[in-house]
């Protein structure tokens, strides 16, 4: 699938995993890099994959994810992520910029989803 070649797929990949290398090992980077980075990147990654699973069951390497299901699936990200996991998981904290760093992800795969994976 051509998504997985892409150099910017490969380039939020490798970017979100040396973020999460660089915090397991105590690597001391600004905190706005390890707070809000990767929920950055987090809703383009995400959208990738769900593309390259719609494109394959399909079998249509033409077919974009619309808007109605982008916004649906970041919603339940921003609930489930900064409202849902805080209450029960100490590990997690709700924040609000999270939530407005997800929808600018998402707004960001939306509007440039069909020049980069068409």
């Amino acid at each position: 699938m051509n998504i997985l070649k892409h150099p910017i797929f490969i380039g939020v990949c490798t970017l979100a995993l040396a973020i999460y290398l660089a915090k397991i090992s105590h690597v001391n980077l600004p905190n706005w890099v390890f707070f809000y980075l990767s929920d950055l990147l987090c809703m383009p990654f995400v959208f990738s994959l769900c593309l390259v699973v719609v494109r394959l069951i399909n079998k249509d390497n033409t077919l974009l994810i619309p808007l109605g299901p982008i916004i649906a699936l970041t919603v339940f990200y921003a609930m489930y992520f900064e409202w849902l996991l805080p209450q029960y998981i100490a590990r997690y904290t709700a924040d609000i910029i999270d939530v407005f760093l997800y929808i600018a992800g998402a707004g960001l795969f939306y509007k440039f989803q069909k020049r980069l994976y068409c």
